[in-house]
């Protein structure tokens, strides 16, 4: 398994490395994951896709690679994760490669709408608001955890007058921890006071450098940091909040998300994404079925 140690110096290695931009994009279907390698092309799923896009022989996708294990940068600046081998594999089984540009979270959609990236892969989750801006492919199911420096003790439902480490543009930025914080004044409490940070690196940084008291990601994003971070940080709480993981597309290609949603299906059928998954640890948030626009909230 392909690791990324987040210890504070590494972090902030890997907030220049984004801040710089000087990565290689456009990556084809790996040969070395042993997870899209041995993907065979689904003609059915292929015949979906849009002739513009089998024309360009690619998949562009905007993903913010700061969120490991889901998607993050290697030692050379190029996207890796599961979400990426599941993306690779994906494109694999419609004859694709992948193109990927890498971008603020809060970016991607509007990218998306815009007609800059056919996809978006940075664990979005579906909601019912987002799909009245795109339609959403659902690939896995993921809750918020909290995370804080080892041997502090923070309650995510008691954290009233903290300071709290998010993603700008993530749920837990726009709605958990203002949630939680509108909680607390209305008991008379102090206010949470969110940090917001345009990568999960430099939000988890925070925490590591003792900047906040505790951040508020993805439950696998939580948990693989606490992992790496060699007893840095520890986690707090127990995942709640769970949602769907999707791929956002413009809502006027349907074609494409019937593409995406066959090829993804085919890979659940073949095994493939069950190896991926188990790959990276992360085999619990598996769904039985791939669906668009699943999220009824």
């Amino acid at each position: 398994m392909s690791t990324r140690h987040l210890l504070p110096a590494a972090l902030i290695a890997a907030t220049a490395l984004l801040l710089t931009g000087c990565v290689n994009n456009e990556v084809a279907t790996p040969t070395d994951s042993g997870s899209a390698a041995s993907v065979s092309v689904d003609k059915a799923a292929a015949a979906l896709l849009p002739d513009e896009i089998t024309k360009a022989g690619k998949l562009i996708i905007g993903t913010d690679a700061s969120y490991a294990p889901n998607e993050f940068k290697d030692a050379d600046g190029n996207p890796i994760g599961w979400e990426i081998e599941l993306a690779d594999a994906m494109a694999g089984k419609l004859g694709l490669t992948t193109d990927y540009q890498i971008a603020k979270f809060d970016n991607i959609i509007p990218s998306i709408t815009g007609g800059k990236y056919d996809v978006g892969l940075s664990s979005f989750f579906d909601t019912k608001e987002r799909q009245q801006q795109v339609d959403m492919v659902d690939y896995y199911t993921a809750g918020i955890q909290w995370a804080t420096q080892k041997g502090k003790t923070v309650d995510p439902d008691n954290a009233c007058g903290l300071k709290v480490a998010v993603q700008n543009g993530t749920t837990e930025a726009l709605e958990d921890v203002p949630a939680k914080s509108t909680a607390c004044t209305d008991a008379g409490k102090p206010a949470i006071q969110a940090l917001g940070y345009d990568t999960q690196d430099e939000a988890t940084a925070a925490v590591t450098l003792g900047r906040a008291d505790a951040m508020s990601a993805d439950s696998p994003v939580v948990q693989y940091a606490v992992q790496q971070s060699k007893d840095a940080l520890a986690l707090s709480g127990d995942v709640y909040s769970t949602f769907l993981y999707s791929m956002p597309i413009k809502k006027d290609r349907g074609d494409l998300a019937k593409a995406l949603q066959t090829a993804l299906q085919s890979l659940q059928d073949d095994g493939t994404y069950t190896k991926i998954l188990t790959k990276w640890g992360v085999e619990s948030g598996a769904i039985p079925k791939i669906d668009v626009n699943g999220a009824t909230s």
